[in-house]
C-alpha cells in the first residue's frame, strides 16, 4: 500500500528526538487521540501524558512515551514539542515502578500538605511508562 509522507519533527528539552519523514503520527490530544496523514489541515493541539505512535516510510511502528506537550502541523510539516518522550527500550521500568508507588502512596495519604495534581501527573507518567515498556 502506497503511503505519502510528511516531515516530522519530535523534539524534548534535552534533544530531537525524531527527525525525518513519516506516514501517520497518532497524538494524544487533550481533547482526545487524534491522527495525522498527508495532506492534514493545519492544526496547533496540546498534548496529554500518552503514547505518541509514528509510522515510518517503512511501514514500522514507533511508540514513544510522552509527557505532554504540543503539536503542529502546516503545509506537511509536523512538529511535536513534548516535555519527555522515550522509545520502549529506553525506559527505566525500575523507576517507573517505583514512581508509581510513590505517586499512589502520595494519593492514599490525602495529606493537607502536598499537591495532589502533582502527584496524580506522576502517576499518569508513570503509567505511560509502563505501558509502553510492555510492563505493567
Amino acid at each position: 500500500m502506497y503511503e505519502r509522507s510528511f516531515s516530522l519533527e519530535i523534539v524534548a528539552p534535552d534533544r530531537v528526538v525524531f527527525q525525518g519523514e513519516a506516514t501517520s503520527v497518532t497524538a494524544p490530544g487533550t481533547m482526545g487521540g487524534f491522527q495525522v496523514l498527508f495532506n492534514h489541515a493545519p492544526l496547533l493541539s496540546s498534548l496529554d501524558v500518552g503514547p505518541l505512535k509514528v509510522k515510518n516510510t517503512q511501514g514500522v511502528d514507533t511508540v514513544y512515551a510522552t509527557g505532554g506537550g504540543y503539536l503542529e502541523v502546516r503545509e506537511n510539516n509536523v512538529v511535536v514539542l513534548v516535555e519527555s518522550a522515550e522509545k520502549p527500550e529506553e525506559i527505566d521500568v525500575e523507576r517507573a515502578r517505583a514512581a508509581r508507588l510513590r505517586a499512589e502512596e502520595r494519593l492514599k495519604a490525602h495529606d493537607a500538605s502536598f499537591d495532589s495534581v502533582r502527584a496524580e501527573l506522576a502517576l499518569a507518567r508513570a503509567l505511560n511508562r509502563l505501558r509502553v515498556a510492555g510492563r505493567h
